[in-house]
Parts: structure tokens; sequence; C-alpha cells
């Protein structure tokens, strides 16, 4: 797709939205639904996460197998967010959104009737066709409706479910899995999907039928089962423990092929499935490489936390998910100001002081032992959250506020699939860095064995029980210290995002909301 292709469909109100810095009510209520449809997506990947031992004792699966409730909703996300931009294009944003709702209820109700882990891994795929659209969709819809002016701010507004999502899945699921049954943590999407779906139909604007440009069925073919592929085999590296062996090599090297013949397809065509000529964008580009380094780290990073508190420290999950309470809350300190300031003076020097914090935080964690003070813990985690909220949501502003209306669309796909390819990957190199760090020490092991549930404890010593706590929470440091050396290296690319108040001297977005 090039630059002068028409602008996706979208609502075409008598005028613009005020040229106010203030974010005014038809923009809040846009950013409400939005946000309803984010929170579901989001909240719903670490909900499912504390189910995963009540799986393997309910359906009597593996941990291998389980696994996939997890991989099956990743590798259904990689699918769809390449055709989500096209889609928008030619079906309209309210549209598609609605769609992807439902589709995401539906996959909710089917997965609490699963009666096997076969049923509800093919459920859990279901669900993540529309989780992969609600989060590209909802970032063009806030983009549209705000303006250039204002995305710093609404930007903001849309990482409220990205901290709820973390802080909030282990504590929900934990509670609904402790006081009602594991069916809850898919059946509460349905209230939540319900309302957002009202909200959708009422407050954003009509689609009104534009012409599209032809879909680009070869860059599919070529570009979603790649994505879904390179997953997989990233994806499995933790289970095959090394990234020589064929379940991790053959998916991932064919995937990687199949990405690679996709830019060769794209650099050729005119309407490309993704347009590679947004790289043309200064801004955006360096946002997309910043970001790529940042969600390597940092939801790596994530992933460890819950795993300490109750592997090392002995935490029940509810516990551990309120443990990981003090991380959301200095970030909702941070990101609304991060927001205001992103639009006032550009988000080059927000996002410096945010890796700071963030490296700082984690410098903690590399220290980390088995008796560590929770006030020292809790306290890094706050600094952590308050980096967090000057970090992503001014990368992604940067991305954004230079794209014209027409670009918008394809260029919140793009950051999506970046997003989720890097977290990805890092989730599975920290996964690798602690299962070797535990292996390479036999009373770890040993330990971890009897903290899952593997081993009873009165088959291991005492002595070994107490040296193996040490030595996993050694392990954790020892990974830690990983992340806060690629979180570290996230500064270079960040030194080349902007330092001053980002202009847009394109034509204005168009906004994409509606007064009923």
């Amino acid at each position: 797709m090039t630059t002068t292709s028409s602008p996706p469909a979208a609502a075409q109100p008598a005028a613009p939205p005020p040229a106010t810095e203030k974010l005014d009510s038809a923009v809040l209520k846009v950013a409400a639904v939005v946000v309803l449809g984010a929170i579901m997506s989001i909240l719903d990947v670490t909900v499912v996460s504390v189910g995963l031992p009540k799986f393997q004792q309910e359906f009597g699966a593996t941990p291998a197998t389980v696994a996939w409730t997890m991989t099956a909703y990743t590798l259904a996300l990689a699918a769809v967010i390449p055709i989500t931009g096209w889609a928008a294009d030619r079906f309209g944003t309210k549209r598609l959104y609605l769609t992807s709702i439902v589709l995401f209820v539906a996959g909710s109700v089917l997965c609490s009737f699963a009666w096997d882990i076969g049923p509800l891994i093919a459920f859990r795929a279901l669900q993540g066709l529309g989780g992969g659209m609600l989060m590209p969709l909802g970032m063009t819809i806030m983009t549209r409706a705000a303006g250039p002016e204002r995305i710093g701010r609404v930007m903001a507004v849309l990482g409220v479910p990205m901290l709820l999502g973390p802080i909030g899945g282990p504590i929900l699921g934990g509670w609904l899995i402790e006081a009602a049954s594991w069916q809850w943590i898919f059946l509460i999407n349905l209230p939540i999907g319900l309302i957002a779906l009202f909200a959708a139909w009422r407050v954003l604007a009509k689609d009104e039928p534009k012409p599209s440009e032809s879909f680009d069925f070869l860059g599919m073919l070529l570009l979603s089962p790649g994505l879904a592929l390179f997953l997989y085999g990233v994806s499995s590296i933790p289970e095959a423990g090394t990234v020589a062996a064929t379940k991790v090599l053959l998916p991932g090297l064919v995937g990687l092929a199949l990405v690679i013949a996709f830019v060769l397809h794209a650099l050729r065509k005119q309407h490309a499935l993704i347009d590679l000529s947004l790289f043309g964008n200064r801004n955006l580009t360096i946002s997309v490489i910043t970001m790529t380094l940042f969600s390597v780290a940092f939801m790596g990073s994530m992933l460890l936390l819950p795993s300490y508190f109750i592997q090392v420290r002995g935490e029940g999950t509810l516990d551990a998910g309120l443990l990981l309470a003090p991380n959301g809350l200095g970030a909702m300190l941070t990101m609304p100001i991060g927001g205001k300031l992103t639009d006032k003076m550009g988000p080059g020097k927000l996002v410096l002081t945010g890796i700071a914090l963030i490296t700082a935080a984690l410098a903690v964690y590399t220290q980390v032992a088995a008796g560590t003070s929770y006030t020292l813990l809790l306290g890094s985690l706050f600094v952590l959250g308050m980096g967090m909220g000057l970090t992503m949501m001014p990368i992604m502003s940067a991305a954004m506020s230079s794209l014209t209306d027409g670009q918008v669309a394809r260029g919140s796909t793009m950051m999506n699939i970046v997003q989720q390819t890097a977290g990805s990957i890092g989730t599975a190199v920290m996964s690798v860095v602690l299962t070797n760090k535990v292996l390479a020490d036999q009373a770890a092991a040993a330990y971890l064995g009897v903290a899952q549930g593997m081993v009873p404890a009165d088959q291991v010593p005492a002595p070994v029980l107490e040296a193996g706590r040490e030595g996993l929470a050694g392990a954790f440091g020892n990974t830690y210290l990983v992340a806060m050396i690629l979180v570290a290296l996230c500064i270079v690319p960040a030194l080349f995002l902007p330092r001053k108040k980002i202009v847009n001297t394109s034509q204005s977005a168009e906004p994409a909301y509606a007064m009923h």
C-alpha cells in the first residue's frame, strides 16, 4: 500500500475535532469503548495463565499439552493481526470492531463449556481471532478520534488495560478459581463483552462504504502463516530447552522464510498487506526498533515476577497477584503525565527517563534472594511501573503521531505485530535462561519440583530444600540480569526519538465517533 491510498472507511462528521489540548467528552466516550475491548483481550491472557495448573488437574493433561491453551491463542493473534489494517480499510472500523468483540465473546463462552483439553485449545484459537483485532483496531479508532495533536493523551488512556492485564489478571483469575470454578475465568468475558458491544454500537460512528484497493491474497498467504509458524517455533523453546530442537527450528525457519518472502513481495507490490513504505517515516522506524528491544526485555521480565513470588516465596496465586499491584500503581501515576508531556515536548526525553527507571528497578531484582525484604521488592516494582508509564505509550505515540489518516490503520497493525512478536520472543528467552540456570543447580531443580507439586516435600531432605530455595532465587536474579541488560540497550535507539513536539503537517485525522 502506498501513502497516497484512499483513507479507511470511517465516519465523516460535519466538522473535525476541536483543536484543543483537552480530551473532550466525545473522545473520552470512544476511549471508554476501546478500553473495554482491550481489557478483555489483555486481561484474558494473564487470567488464563493462572488456570493452567487447574486445566492439568481437570483434564488429566500434561503441562506441555495444557500450554497449548496459551499458544493457540497467541498463534491465532499472529494470524489475524496482519489482515486487520486492510479489513479496517475495506469494511470500516466500527463494523470490524463489533465483529471482533462477538468472536472473542463467543470463543470465551465456548471455552467455558469445553469437555476436554482439545476442544478448549480450539475454542481458545477462536478467542484469539477476535482478540487479535481488538488492540490494533482500538489504536486506529482512538488515533482518529483525538487527532495528531492529542495522540500522547489517548495512548496513555489505551495504556490502562495494558496495566490492568498483568496486575488484575492473576488476582481475578486466582479469586475466580478459588471462589467459583475454572469456567468463570472465561464466562467473566460475557458481561464485559455485552457492555462493550452495546457501547461500541452506540458511540462509534456508522461506517460509510468507500472504494478500497484489492486484497493482497499472496501477502496474506505469506505473512499470516509465516508469523504463526515463527511464533510457534519460538513458543516451543522453553519446552524443548534448546533452539536446536526440531520442533523449534523447523517451524521457526519456515516461518522466517515466509516472512522474508513477504517482505520481498511487499517491496514490489503497490498495495501490499503491510505498507513497508511506512518505514520511510523516520519516527515510525525508530519507534519500531525501540519497541522491539523494549518488548523483548520488558515482557520477558514481567513473566518472571509472579513466578518468583509463587515458587520462591511460597505465595498463593491470589497473593502473588496482589503483590504485583505496586507496578500498576507506579504506572498509573506516570502514564497520564507522560501522555500530556509527549504531546507538548515529544517522547524522546520521557522514554530515556522511563528506561533509566526500569533499569534501576531491575538492578534490584538481579540481587534477589529467598528472603529479600518485601519493602525493597515492592518499592522496586513501584519504580518499575513508573518507568513503564513513561516508556511504552510514548513510543507508540512517536510512531502514530506523524502518520496520515490513510496510514493509521496500517501503522497500528504494524506496531501490534512488532509488539506481539517481540513479546513472544522475550517470554521464550527469559523462560529458557531461567530453566537453564535452574537445571545447572541440582538443589534448585529439586526445590522447584516440590514448589510445583511434582515432587513430595518429604522426599527431599530439608537442607537440600533450603539450599534449593536459595539456588532458585539466584536463578531468578541471573535471569533478571539478562532482562536488565536488554532494557538498558533500549537507550541506543531511544536517543534518536524526537525530543521536540511532533508536528503533523499532513491532513488531520478523522474522528471515529458520533453522538446518538
